[in-house]
Parts: C-alpha cells; sequence; structure tokens
C-alpha cells in the first residue's frame, strides 16, 4: 500500500485556539492523486488535538468552553507539582481529543458531510508552532 506523506506547519495563537485544515488537506490529497483511500492525520505534541466539527463562529466558542469545564484551567494538578508550567489541563484536554483523525478519500475527496471540517485545536497556554503530518494511503 503506497503511502504519500506531507508535513503541514502552522503557529498556533494560545489556549482554545482552532484553525481550519480542510482545505489544506484536501490540497496535499490531490498532489498525492491518489483517488481511494484514507488520509490520516497526526499533530505532533501533546498539547494539540485534531478532530471534525462545523467550524462556525458560536462553535469556536462553545468548544474550548467545553473543553475547559471537563478540564479546567488553574486546578492543582499533579503535572503542575512536577514541571510548573501551568498546562497540566493542556495536556488533559489534547489527551481526550486525540492527536490523530483517519477520514475516507473517495473519488479524490475527502469523505466529509456538508458542515464538517477538519481543526487543530491548541490545548497549551501559549502560542506553539505545529506540526500536522498528513499521510494519504491507496
Amino acid at each position: 500500500m503506497p503511502v504519500y506523506r506531507e508535513k503541514l506547519r502552522y503557529t498556533t495563537q494560545g489556549h482554545g485556539h482552532m484553525l481550519d485544515l480542510t482545505q489544506d488537506v484536501a490540497k496535499v490529497c490531490n498532489r498525492a492523486g491518489v483517488s481511494d483511500g484514507l488520509v490520516n492525520l497526526f499533530v505532533v505534541g501533546s498539547t494539540a488535538a485534531i478532530g471534525t466539527i462545523e467550524f462556525e463562529p458560536g462553535l469556536l466558542k462553545d468548544f474550548p468552553n467545553l473543553l475547559d469545564k471537563l478540564a479546567p484551567p488553574g486546578r492543582n494538578y499533579a503535572h503542575e507539582a512536577t514541571w510548573h508550567d501551568g498546562n497540566g489541563h493542556s495536556h488533559l484536554q489534547a489527551t481526550l481529543l486525540g492527536p490523530s483523525l483517519t477520514i475516507p478519500l473517495e473519488s479524490g475527496a475527502l469523505a466529509l458531510g456538508q458542515w464538517q471540517q477538519v481543526f487543530l485545536i491548541e490545548c497549551d497556554v501559549r502560542s506553539r508552532q505545529r506540526t500536522v503530518i498528513v499521510s494519504v494511503l491507496s
């Protein structure tokens, strides 16, 4: 099974910042020249995550707010006792969502719903340089 791979790089603006990766991923698939297969995305790092969502202003606020309710900033996490970096919640949020996503590729297009986009969310407390590895399998 041949694999085509590219790395995409992004600069985030810190905790809760979300980026729409859909068009960038579609361009990678186009360059891969694969008609039918799978696209796997993997964000490098333990404080960012990837998923799908309707990428609209309301959800761009609602989703980070939900994560902050599940794993709130400012709690006395055991992670803080080791590193004192203020991002224990960041690791937990990213772990809940996960670093990877696989999408079917059908007739050269991502098999996403009309209101479904691919996103990257920064869970860390500061801006970061993020690398997303896109692997297209035929």
